[in-house]
């Protein structure tokens, strides 16, 4: 069985954390760019509301972007400009699979660093962080509903 890491586990330096929310905001820039791509090029009777929800996605998902870089520059820190790569597909299923994916990643290492960010004494990070959770797994619910699958565990 495996060991449950301790808090001082966590404990990491503001440059660290700087760069791993650089990373994370690439992550919210890469679910602006396919969220506001899949909300246009979905088409067809069975994916109109989905579309519709991915729009409200994209916006959630800016909002996202906003609050890390602000964090990112309360660390002292430049936030990034480059998103991480976008899945593009003429499958609708397959791009919104891959949304459903990210969406599981994200909320995994978001959950990650709220503990790095409790463990450096950073309470208002890791509360900005637990306010995104929330609408990164409601995004994954509609995902999910969206293929009528059960939401994949983080």
């Amino acid at each position: 069985m495996p060991k449950e890491p301790t808090p001082a586990e966590f404990k990491i330096t503001r440059e660290q954390m700087i760069e791993l929310l650089n990373e994370d905001l690439a992550g919210e820039y890469q679910a602006i760019i396919a969220y506001t791509v899949y909300s246009q090029v979905l088409k067809g009777a069975a994916y109109t509301d989905v579309a519709g929800e991915l729009e409200l996605h994209a916006a959630e998902e800016l909002q996202h972007a906003i609050k890390i870089a602000r964090q990112i520059d309360y660390l002292g820190g430049m936030p990034a400009v480059t998103p991480k790569p976008v899945t593009t597909s003429n499958d609708p299923v397959e791009m919104l699979q891959a949304d459903l994916e990210n969406e599981r990643i994200t909320v995994g290492r978001y959950r990650e660093r709220i503990q790095q960010a409790e463990a450096m004494g950073e309470f208002g990070l890791s509360e900005t962080l637990r306010g995104i959770i929330v609408q990164e797994q409601d995004h994954a619910i509609d995902l999910s509903a969206a293929l009528g699958i059960n939401v994949p565990r983080a």
